[in-house]
């Protein structure tokens, strides 16, 4: 299945379902929640639980710890989703229920699969959970049977989930719809009319249905569920609210389209609920909507000399550095841009927290050979060492010059030889 690529229409469009969706892709600035997330730093903390007293964990992610027959049952769970016909069967199983019988689970399991599909995809969660839970499931067996006559009165939107159908217009010329698009009525109540005859190609042609009403009702009623925040005039975010599940205890505004300014700023501001992976989710899609990571990490810096912001600015920086660490390891800027946040931490004695990112750093840094000639045996080094048997620790690099034969051959600050 195609993903919907268009980010930037997340939300309800003046025309939500065309008779053949194209979905282009584009660059945007937008938040996507995920369940997986990334990977935490709860090994870094356990390193360093006994002398972390002043550090406040509160809110960072803790990786599972999985006794063998947990990790059979996701063997066996990652087998059946693997499996695109057992998946299949599954969400035909959930679409056979009647709207009053699906359960959450039900509804979760259509909504995985119907946001693939183009004309799922310019909608909010919460407008395609709610179609999920009303649509109905319908099958054409027969290859040429009419669906649609024209001039008939309309009362379902349809979106088809197997098959192609063809609309024959009343000026002769002719479309072919497949698996994804939509045909029927507009969301309005008005009374609307069949414009051509739809007919099936192919057997075995699988629809879902939503009533008029429903459709109507669901579609205009998003507002509702969205909260636009403003600057100046111009709308720079906006989020929708959703409940995760239906007690209501799990409730909250994600965010699902911003600027790409906006978005940044929102790295350092409360999260909500239904959105705990928003730093995570950031840093692995900025590439998307930013031409330089140092757009993130210059504005970190100038956050950093906020006390209030500081132990958020650390959090960001620390989730960085352990799930992409490759983002500075490749990148000499984004190496002066973490010597310079370190240098921070030891100035502001934040001693917890640098050694967490020095941890990090060594957890996550490839081994890599460099040769440095000298042109004579006096010719200096251009960098200094620090360690070595005497002091108890390792042999590392300490400082680098700026511009040096060394820094040209990579080698780096707190790189251990």
């Amino acid at each position: 299945f195609q993903l919907p690529a268009d980010l930037t229409k997340m939300h309800l469009t003046d025309n939500p379902h065309p008779q053949v969706t194209h979905v282009p892709s584009s660059q945007s600035g937008c938040s996507i929640a995920s369940d997986s997330g990334s990977s935490s730093l709860s090994d870094i903390y356990q390193a360093t639980e006994s002398e972390m007293g002043d550090v406040d964990l509160t809110g960072l992610p803790e990786a599972p710890v999985d006794s063998e027959d947990e990790e059979e049952e996701e063997d066996e769970d990652i087998d059946r989703t693997s499996d695109p016909l057992l998946g299949r069967d599954v969400v035909r199983e959930c679409l056979e229920k009647e709207p009053a019988d699906k359960t959450d689970d039900d509804i979760e399991q259509l909504l995985e699969f119907m946001h693939q599909l183009p004309a799922f995809a310019n909608m909010t969660m919460s407008v395609r959970r709610e179609l999920c839970s009303v649509m109905i499931f319908e099958v054409v067996e027969q290859a040429g049977a009419i669906i649609l006559e024209d001039g008939q009165e309309l009362d379902s939107w349809y979106v088809i989930l197997n098959g192609t159908v063809e609309i024959s217009y009343p000026d002769g010329k002719s479309e072919s719809l497949c698996m994804g698009n939509s045909f029927g009525i507009t969301p309005s109540l008005d009374k609307q009319y069949m414009n051509g005859v739809v007919r099936t190609k192919v057997d075995d042609c699988q629809f879902v249905c939503i009533a008029q009403q429903d459709y109507w009702r669901i579609l205009n009623h998003v507002e509702k569920n969205t909260h636009k925040v403003e600057e100046e005039g111009e709308i720079v975010m906006v989020k929708e609210h959703r409940e995760l599940d239906r007690s209501g205890t799990r409730k909250g505004h994600i965010v699902i389209k911003a600027t790409p300014e906006r978005l940044i700023m929102h790295l350092i501001e409360e999260h909500s609920i239904v959105d705990p992976t928003y730093i995570e989710d950031f840093l692995l899609t900025y590439r998307t909507f930013l031409t330089s990571p140092l757009e993130v990490g210059n504005k970190l810096l100038e956050w950093f000399t906020v006390d209030s912001l500081r132990d958020k600015v650390t959090r960001v920086v620390l989730l960085w550095v352990n799930n992409h660490f490759n983002d500075f390891e490749g990148d000499p800027a984004m190496t002066r841009f973490l010597e310079e946040f370190e240098k921070n931490l030891e100035d502001t004695k934040m001693k917890g927290h640098l050694r967490l990112l020095n941890i990090a750093c060594a957890a996550k840094a490839k081994w890599r050979q460099i040769t440095l000639q000298k042109p004579s045996r006096d010719s200096p080094l251009f960098f200094s060492l620090l360690g070595g048997s005497d002091k108890g620790f390792g042999i590392f690099v300490e400082t680098v010059e700026v511009g040096s034969k060394a820094a040209e051959a990579g080698l780096k600050r707190g790189d251990q030889v």
